[in-house]
């Protein structure tokens, strides 16, 4: 039997193009605030990570309960689009004062960070992240348009992140660069920002209540009467949930270590700024090419582990000619390379928010309990947190390696670390993400338990 169609061709744009909303202030953030903090403000890199790990700590609080608060909000816009929309409103005042850091005195400039930086991540990105992914499940019901969805959001992220790999220290400079430059184009993101999310909130309606007869006779109840720790508690009973949180983390942690040190590996390693923009771009746009096939190949194969775990294990081989040529500084192999490896890891992207439906109907078809807005806050707190993580360890392995920002030369152990940030730590994390892969087999155990009752699609 065809499953029925939700969504027409506008209204899946619509939605992904709420991902370049969400990277005008991630992608900024997490690729140029240190640099920012450090190079422009002279500021400490080590006390600049810790003070992201403390704020993290808080951060990863908050996602459960905005979870919670979603999946029991009733509005005329449905539960999750009135928090997506009127969060972003704080994401980019957030964003703005972040690179207006006033001269204020030391101890007072790392407060006025911490207390914006939290603020931005805790509650206000927090909020429209978990609203945005949990829409994925709630304005279609189509396992085929989920995947679809994920795919188109995540190319228009790649997109957006080349772009500011490109363009963000060109418009820095070309607006009077310091202070004043970063103030000027961290306003343009954090107005596009908002702009494009308003777009991508009211372009899309969630399915009616009517659409989940079945599911609000057994479960609507009993959701409503659910204690945050009884929510807690099911969340970890289900393992399919604890492994795409521990993937969301890794995954997250190597995108915040290889997306903080790019610009110092550029600069410092390979002695060039400008070819960030080209490492951007070969990171980023063979995602793209694999998110286009993705749906087919989810398809054929008829599981989205296969496609992502096999994906990885190339993506894995790869990497011994991706750490050869970095050490022999052969820049054109070493894009190559990346080009490659980005292709066949790029198809876990556009399927991470199905993986997250197909865990929420996991956890309903054992627990009997429905909960997407809850089981959606894995992946904001595992971008906030191994976002956070990676940010931070850049921070601390830069102070480390004797990094200083207002040096116009650094030391050979500094570049080292540099080295070691960008090329070999992102390694590990592929293995590591390759096990758990092998292991996230909820689409099977879906299809096995509805056989088992009898379950028709």
């Amino acid at each position: 039997m065809r499953e029925k169609k939700y969504l027409k061709w506008y209204q899946k744009l619509a939605y992904g193009a709420g991902d370049l909303a969400s990277n005008c202030s991630y992608g900024l953030v997490s690729s140029f605030l240190l640099l920012y903090l450090s190079d422009t403000m002279g500021m400490n890199t080590g006390i600049i990570g810790t003070l992201m790990l403390v704020s993290k700590v808080l951060d990863g609080v908050t996602d459960v309960f905005f979870g919670r608060m979603i999946d029991k909000t009733k509005s005329k816009l449905g539960k999750a689009r009135p928090w997506m929309l009127y969060a972003q409103i704080g994401v980019s005042l957030c964003l703005l004062l972040l690179f207006s850091v006033p001269d204020i005195g030391e101890t007072a400039q790392y407060a006025y960070f911490f207390v914006f930086y939290t603020s931005l991540n805790a509650i206000f990105y927090t909020a429209n992240g978990i609203a945005y992914s949990t829409l994925s499940a709630l304005i279609t019901k189509n396992s085929t348009e989920r995947v679809q969805l994920g795919s188109i959001r995540f190319m228009f992220a790649v997109v957006t992140n080349i772009v500011m790999g490109f363009a963000v220290t060109g418009a820095v400079a070309h607006f009077g660069g310091g202070a004043k430059g970063w103030r000027v184009v961290a306003f343009i993101c954090a107005v596009i920002g908002l702009v494009v999310n308003t777009i991508s909130c009211l372009a899309v309606k969630e399915v009616p209540d009517e659409e989940n007869t079945e599911i609000q006779e057994e479960a609507g109840q009993k959701d409503d009467k659910l204690s945050f720790v009884d929510t807690i508690k099911i969340l970890f009973a289900n393992k399919y949930y604890i492994m795409i949180l521990v993937l969301y983390i890794v995954y997250y942690t190597m995108s915040g270590l290889t997306t903080g040190s790019g610009i110092y590996f550029t600069t410092y390693v390979l002695g060039d700024a400008s070819l960030l923009g080209s490492f951007s771009m070969m990171k980023m746009f063979p995602v793209i090419i694999a998110l286009a096939f993705t749906p087919m190949l989810v398809k054929k194969a008829g599981s989205m582990q296969k496609v992502n775990f096999w994906g990885y294990v190339i993506n894995t081989v790869l990497s011994v000619f991706f750490v050869y040529f970095a050490v022999k500084r052969n820049v054109p192999m070493l894009l190559l390379v990346m080009f490659m490896k980005g292709v066949f890891a790029g198809t876990l992207s556009g399927t991470l928010n199905a993986l997250i439906a197909e865990i929420s109907g996991y956890t309903y078809r054992t627990k009997k309990v429905h909960m997407d807005g809850t089981m959606f806050s894995c992946s904001s707190l595992g971008v906030k947190v191994g976002g956070g993580i990676g940010t931070a360890a850049v921070g601390w392995l830069l102070n480390i390696g004797g990094y200083v920002g207002t040096a116009t030369v650094q030391s050979q152990s500094a570049i080292n670390m540099i080295f070691h940030m960008y090329i070999t730590l992102p390694v590990v994390f592929g293995v590591i993400i390759t096990i758990i892969l092998s292991m996230l087999k909820v689409e099977k155990a879906n299809k096995e338990w509805d056989e088992k009752h009898n379950v028709e699609k």
